[in-house]
């Protein structure tokens, strides 16, 4: 059927192609944004858009790539010739790469692909390696000279001879990698610009201390046991993350615990992260009362996954709080204890009073203007915990509680809990204390 005048006229007046006439640099943003697969697949749009996805700068690879509901093949040999085709097909520069197969079974051979990143302007580099058998990292690795951002997760590192650092690396993240800690020293220092630190190194890959020397470093977060970090030359760290393994212990009182702190001179941020582990003092030793020395820069003090089951565990978390004078800021989360709703009559056993806190009788917390207190269920250390706080706080003006918990109990149970709260004396005539739902996540 011919098409009539009326409507020829209609189609000449109709807007064109949207999709068609984007502007490259549209495309490109839209492309970066789409999953790998998903960019690919536009080809099919137009003819402008057929090869576009050929030259995003941008590339991150993982699973979705080949997984499909009727997988026949095996998976490593899906990837090595899904991956040889885009970046045989691929045009221009690279600046960003990520690989995720930790899904794998075991690691194909990746060294070609490094080698021909390592002849692009690679700045971004991701590699998220499968469990098991670590891969040995090839040396072009090293040869990347524009290179800003590091991650690098199951693998084992080891810098040729010759490697003389990233000098424009500004983060660098590790985790679950096998490396000695004179390389992994001698790799920081090699990092002029280092800003951003993150190690997740377990004990058995360590088995000397690690130095770290990085004058430019602001960040540094690290799970593991802390008396294999040393740090030497950090005059700008600000922010320090610390989660230690189930298991280990931090004692306040413990000589590397305090020794970490002493040469961060420029730390305003500090998180704790317990992860179940307790303070187990010897049943000789006495009651810590503080660090060897007080630590004046940290206002922001983030303690997780507390336990305050006996009585050494609050006068412990008070001992490291007291070390930081010049808080302004603070929040505990306490650890859950496997809490049960369902089971009303499964008490904790309280702890026995007084506690021992004559030992803090000369505390105030003279600078501390806001509380934040999360996965509270009101445990006499819980309550002597806030009663302590609120009585040596003379400028407070709000502790927040998390009362996610207290909301399971009966009742009663409850407001007995929050009348006693109330009847506790204030060091600050602005306090307020505030119950809220903060779903067990503190922000």
């Amino acid at each position: 059927m011919r098409m009539t005048l009326k409507g020829r006229r209609r189609c000449r007046s109709l807007p064109p192609d949207i999709l068609s006439n984007l502007p490259d640099n549209i495309i490109d943003v839209i492309l970066i944004r789409l999953p790998c697969k998903e960019a690919v697949r536009t080809s099919i749009l137009s003819k402008k858009w057929r090869y576009h996805w050929c030259r995003i700068t941008e590339l991150n690879l993982d699973s979705h790539l080949w997984e499909t509901k009727m997988d026949k093949l095996y998976p490593t040999v899906k990837f090595t010739k899904i991956i040889y085709q885009i970046l045989s097909l691929h045009e221009g520069p690279i600046t960003k790469f990520s690989l995720d197969i930790a899904v794998l079974k075991s690691c194909p051979n990746i060294d070609n692909f490094i080698h021909f990143l390592s002849r692009n302007d690679i700045q971004q580099l991701v590699l998220e390696l499968p469990w098991g058998k670590m891969y040995n990292l090839p040396s072009s690795l090293f040869t990347f000279s524009l290179l800003s951002h590091l991650t690098l997760h199951n693998c084992v590192i080891h810098p040729p001879s010759d490697f003389q650092g990233f000098d424009k690396l500004i983060s660098l993240k590790l985790c679950d990698v096998t490396i000695s800690p004179e390389l992994l020293g001698s790799l920081i220092s090699q990092c002029p610009l280092l800003d951003k630190l993150e190690l997740e190194i377990s004990e058995d890959s360590l088995s000397d201390v690690i130095e770290i020397n990085a004058p430019k470093l602001r960040s540094f977060d690290f799970t593991g046991n802390i008396t294999f970090i040393c740090l030497m030359n950090v005059p700008l760290l600000a922010e320090v993350s610390l989660s230690l393994y189930q298991g280990s212990s931090m004692e306040a009182d413990n000589f590397f615990f305090a020794m970490f702190f002493e040469s961060c001179t420029a730390l305003e941020r500090l998180f704790l992260h317990f992860n179940g582990s307790e303070i187990q003092p010897e049943d000789d030793d006495e009651v810590a009362t503080r660090l060897p020395f007080d630590v004046n820069c940290v206002k922001y003090l983030y303690l997780r996954f507390l336990f305050l089951e006996e009585s050494y565990d609050l006068s412990h978390v008070l001992c490291c709080i007291r070390s930081f004078p010049y808080l302004e800021y603070l929040e505990i989360q306490v650890h859950e204890y496997g809490y049960d709703y369902e089971d009303e009559d499964d008490e904790d056993e309280p702890i026995p009073e007084p506690l021992e806190l004559k030992h803090l009788s000369d505390v105030t917390f003279n600078h501390l203007k806001e509380v934040r207190l999360g996965c509270l269920t009101g445990t006499t250390s819980e309550l002597l915990l806030i009663k302590f706080l609120l009585a040596e706080s003379p400028v407070l003006e709000r502790m927040l509680i998390d009362r996610q918990y207290l909301d399971h109990e009966q009742l009663d149970t409850r407001l007995q809990i929050f009348r006693e709260i109330s009847s506790f004396s204030r060091a600050s005539p602005k306090a307020e204390v505030v119950y809220i739902d903060l779903g067990g996540s503190l922000a």
